[in-house]
């Protein structure tokens, strides 16, 4: 038996991707944020923690990036993919009632934008921290509707009155399952390396330099994005996926090289590369 942290409340995409991968005799712990989970990990309240890191539509979850890059190091040992497939849902006695204030987070607004404006032009939408806490506030009565996860109906005893709502069919969100660091997982052939490379100060060509690493490797990227290290303007880090395991000759030459020319190098971790599901 394991104890899971994970971005809640109970209700969430991240507990449907969690349950995927664990087990009826594991504890599945909500917390009230990205953060929270994470440190529930750090001072050992948690074994692990799962948490998104981007969704195919909407890009990366910020938060996640900025806790993995500066925050107390963690290491990400697996990943995990859901289809996202949003749901508009309601107390059983107001499947009647004309929805004037819908509740939902920005994330999943923002992916539903088309049906809103053609189902619901004129109801306003009321920003929550998650998907789940729209869904848990309607008994609050602060608002009538809620955009949601299909297992937040059935947590909250709510009645869907539209199903796939979202304006993409093929939206899909990622998420990392981390752990305090340990032992690196063996390679399996089939590997992501997720890593930060931290920059003196920004400079002409920097991101050239760090690309030519890989490049010269025959090293693929799947992802990089660049975040600011809240030190001063001009400092920034880059979080990087690159296909491979650390131990594989390619991957470990590039981060040998990275290195050299950054100011520092954290690995976040090796581990399988995700089967959309």
């Amino acid at each position: 038996m394991s104890t899971y942290a994970y971005l809640g409340p109970a209700g969430t995409f991240t507990e449907a991707a969690l349950i995927g991968i664990t087990n009826g005799d594991d504890q599945l712990v909500p917390s009230a944020n990205v953060t929270a989970a994470l440190d529930a990990v750090r001072s050992g309240q948690a074994e692990f923690a799962l948490v998104p890191i981007e969704n195919s539509v909407e890009g990366v979850v910020a938060r996640t990036l900025d806790e993995l890059a500066t925050g107390v190091a963690l290491e990400i040992v697996a990943e995990t993919t859901i289809p996202v497939s949003f749901s508009l849902m309601v107390l059983p006695a107001d499947t009647k009632k004309r929805l004037t204030k819908i509740a939902t987070h920005p994330h999943a607004e923002s992916q539903c934008r088309q049906f809103i404006a053609r189902e619901f032009p004129g109801a306003e939408i009321i920003t929550t921290p998650s998907t789940a806490a729209a869904a848990e506030g309607l008994k609050d009565g602060n608002w009538d509707g809620a955009i949601a996860a299909q297992i937040a109906a059935e947590k909250y005893g709510l009645t869907v009155i539209a199903e796939n709502i979202g304006d993409n069919e093929a939206a899909v969100t990622r998420f990392v399952l981390v752990r305090r660091p340990g032992a690196v997982p063996a390679p399996t052939g089939n590997d992501r390396t997720s890593l930060v490379a931290y920059i003196d100060i920004d400079h002409a060509g920097a991101l050239l330099e760090i690309l030519t690493e890989f490049a010269k490797n025959d090293v693929n990227l799947s992802f990089i994005q660049s975040r600011p290290t809240g030190r001063e303007l001009g400092h920034y880090h880059f979080i990087i996926d690159v296909e491979g395991h650390q131990s594989d000759a390619a991957v470990a030459l590039s981060i040998a090289g990275l290195r050299a020319i950054c100011e520092d190098i954290r690995i976040l971790g090796s581990y399988p590369r995700a089967t959309t599901r």
